[in-house]
């Protein structure tokens, strides 16, 4: 059984894609413990695959470009969309690339399977025609919120299971020293960006440090996408606070999944902009307030029965939410609970996964 992995990997300087990856992989090798595994991304191209669109529909059609010989070799396409990218809130380019590539492995007589994601939101025509077309051509298709599994349906392929993210099925860590709260600040949010206002944004992160540091509270400061050439890098965001607070907080840069979600797992609490942040923590048992800049946050961890989700908006009523959601009882108990359910969920991946040929 060969099985290609799409859009994740263990290189990313996204930790949230590598957990999509190790998730994967966890889950794969379980039903199939000889399975020869690959990784697709687009840090980790491979030398048959172009990502250009027009140089993709190309070598559909040029057999001396490899592209679906290579694709052939594969039993199974496993479709991970980067976890969110089912979608065309990255840009239509984005959606039209994984979407073809997805097309042509089905094409090729590959099993394709949508992995536990979010699907939509689709705001154009072109993308719902898309979306609905790898949908339809998909032997399995999993979603890992009701929002999305309502979307599925919408386009007329109803999902196999309803589920939740992969990073459930990684094993919890070994723990680091103990640590009070863990606050991951997006750069992706930090710069201007078409999800929410991003000065709005710094100003609730500072509001917190200053709400949490009234409390007593200490603080590491931690990126979640580690040092890259791409502008939404973690790193230039969490080293402007720690500047700026004179290097009064632990500053702690993972240097892999292992080590982020040893740190996570040792923290008291987590406040994260980064979803896969508040994923690895809640998968570790640690309580996460989610600061939420789409729709897939709140219906993926309502489905953990996790509601400590604060919608970014101003920094005033942000900030005094999340300050709230942290200094809420009960907080340990309950992320014990959403661990537990998310792992269960993933459990009703198996004997779906366990019957592809």
């Amino acid at each position: 059984m060969r099985m290609l992995i799409a859009w994740a990997d263990d290189i990313s300087p996204n930790l949230g894609v590598r957990a999509l990856g190790r998730g994967s992989t966890d889950l794969l090798t379980s039903a199939y413990p000889h399975a020869e595994i690959e990784m697709m991304n687009y840090g980790s191209r491979p030398a048959a695959i172009d990502w250009s669109p027009r140089t993709l529909l190309k070598n559909r059609f040029l057999p001396s470009s490899g592209m679906m010989e290579w694709l052939a070799s594969f039993d199974v396409y496993w479709d991970t969309r980067s976890g969110d990218s089912f979608a065309d809130i990255y840009g239509f380019d984005r959606h039209l690339t994984m979407s073809l590539i997805h097309e042509f492995a089905a094409q090729a007589g590959v099993q394709c399977v949508m992995a536990p994601q979010t699907i939509g939101p689709f705001s154009r025509w072109p993308s719902n025609r898309l979306a609905a077309r790898n949908l339809k051509r998909s032997s399995l298709v999993f979603a890992r919120d009701p929002k999305s599994a309502d979307a599925a349906a919408a386009l007329g392929r109803p999902v196999d299971a309803l589920t939740t993210d992969l990073v459930f099925a990684i094993d919890p860590p070994a723990h680091t020293a103990p640590r009070d709260v863990v606050l991951n600040i997006s750069g992706l949010l930090w710069q201007p960006n078409p999800h929410v206002d991003y000065e709005e944004y710094r100003r609730s992160v500072r509001l917190v440090i200053e709400g949490l540091r009234s409390d007593g509270r200490s603080i590491t400061l931690l990126p979640h996408v580690i040092a890259s050439a791409d502008p939404d890098s973690d790193i230039a965001a969490v080293e402007t606070i720690h500047a700026e607070y004179d290097r009064e907080f632990e500053l702690c840069t993972p240097t892999d999944l292992d080590d982020a979600r040893s740190i996570l797992a040792a923290a008291q609490v987590v406040i994260g902009a980064r979803m896969h942040a508040c994923l690895n923590a809640l998968s570790t048992g640690t309580p996460a307030i989610a600061m939420a800049y789409s729709r897939k946050f709140r219906p993926l961890l309502a489905e953990l029965g996790w509601d400590e989700v604060v919608e970014i908006r101003d920094a005033s009523s942000t900030s005094s939410a999340v300050l709230a959601a942290v200094r809420s009882p009960g907080l340990a108990e309950r992320a014990l609970h959403a661990q537990a359910t998310g792992r269960a969920h993933i459990d009703r991946l198996r004997p779906a996964i366990e019957s592809l040929v």
